[in-house]
């Protein structure tokens, strides 16, 4: 428990480098905010479900609050004790974690990176994003009145 969190950068020597993926790949600095897209299907996509891990209950109640106040989560849960194995530093990692399962809108997501980001004590959080192909009318519904007006700043 608590071995090495990951709150620092991982190194960029050649041993830690990311696998090779093909001559014709361009090699990404480890330092340079890449923006993902969700699928190829991101603009058809509405709704999401997204996961976040943090270091503890503390700092996950204060994501998923902060995620609510700002209306970019229509609903977090915390799920309070997951055991998460990892690669961090070149050699496997263990740690104590929680996790946080957010529904939202897809369009408010980068929104969900930057604030989350802003507040995680990792230098490199998991915030990833599934799209919800299909769920009951009225819960997406929900979600819509729930989380910002599309277009608001």
């Amino acid at each position: 428990m608590g071995k090495t969190p990951r709150h620092s950068r991982p190194p960029s020597s050649p041993q830690h480098a990311l696998p090779n993926l093909g001559p014709s790949d361009p090699v990404a600095d480890p330092d340079e905010e890449v923006q993902h897209p969700m699928s190829d299907l991101e603009g058809s996509v509405k709704h999401i479900v997204f996961f976040i891990t943090a270091a503890s209950v503390e700092e996950g109640e204060r994501i998923a609050r902060s995620l609510l106040e700002e209306r970019l989560a229509a609903c977090v849960n915390i799920v309070p004790a997951i055991r998460s194995f990892f690669w961090w530093e070149g050699k496997v990692q263990e740690e104590a974690e929680v996790l946080l399962i957010g529904k939202g809108r897809a369009d408010l997501f980068p929104k969900v990176q930057a604030l989350v980001r802003a507040l995680h004590s990792y230098t490199v959080p998991e915030i990833i994003s599934f799209p919800i192909s299909s769920g009951l009318p009225d819960y997406l519904s929900w979600i819509d009145d729930s989380t910002l007006p599309p277009g608001f700043r």
